[in-house]
């Protein structure tokens, strides 16, 4: 694992993304529908990374990124427990949203702010060139970290793992790994692709054990 420290730069962006307020005080669109409580967990040394949608109601009352079924599953996906998994030297978290979105007229999540991709993202991540690979789970992360090389479906995406896992890359850029949402609303689509389970499960499982 890295021993690389915490910089200054790193830790005042933090403070200014814990801090921030723009989705409720000068938002895209409609305001934050409550209180902003931006979640995420980063470090100068973890080599690797999570990049997903946007906390859910658990996370937004937590505080702490999926503490909710959807991380156990994905815990259980990466081989991993909450003790390595919660540890910020070993493993990033950086959601597309930082703060719980709201909910939509059905009861679903509505997506991901987009102040905090325009604000944030590329300073972060320009912060913590140590890491090694991204996992991009769902949509919006795809979308970001993979531009214009992201499939028409989610599904296609994922299906293409190796094509963007085993690109080359420039020095100081992560290797990305497209996952779908280990959320349970999900069982449907394991069992229609159980290639994720028998072909992509392991590749994550060793690339996590190597970088943790």
């Amino acid at each position: 694992m890295s021993c690389i420290k915490n910089s200054e730069e790193l830790d005042a962006l933090v403070q200014n993304i814990r801090d921030c307020q723009k989705c409720v005080e000068a938002p895209i669109g409609s305001p934050l529908p409550h209180a902003a409580r931006p979640v995420l967990q980063v470090s100068g040394a973890a080599r690797l990374c999570i990049c997903g949608q946007a906390p859910g109601t658990r996370v937004h009352q937590s505080g702490k990124p999926f503490t909710d079924p959807s991380g156990d599953r994905l815990r259980n996906w990466m081989g991993i427990g909450e003790e390595v998994f919660y540890d910020p030297d070993r493993l990033a978290i950086i959601p597309m949203g930082f703060c719980f979105p709201g909910l939509d007229a059905k009861g679903g999540d509505l997506p991901p702010r987009k102040e905090c991709r325009n604000l944030w993202h590329d300073q972060l991540f320009s912060e913590m060139p140590q890491i090694e690979l991204v996992l991009v789970i769902g949509q919006y992360a795809q979308a970001y970290h993979l531009g214009p090389g992201r499939r028409k479906s989610l599904t296609e995406t994922v299906a293409h793992w190796q094509t963007y896992f085993e690109a080359p890359v420039k020095v100081g850029t992560p290797k990305v790994l497209p996952l779908p949402h280990p959320s349970w609303r999900n069982n449907a689509w394991l069992k229609k692709n159980p290639w994720f389970e028998s072909d992509l499960l392991p590749v994550l499982r060793r690339e996590v054990s190597r970088l943790v």
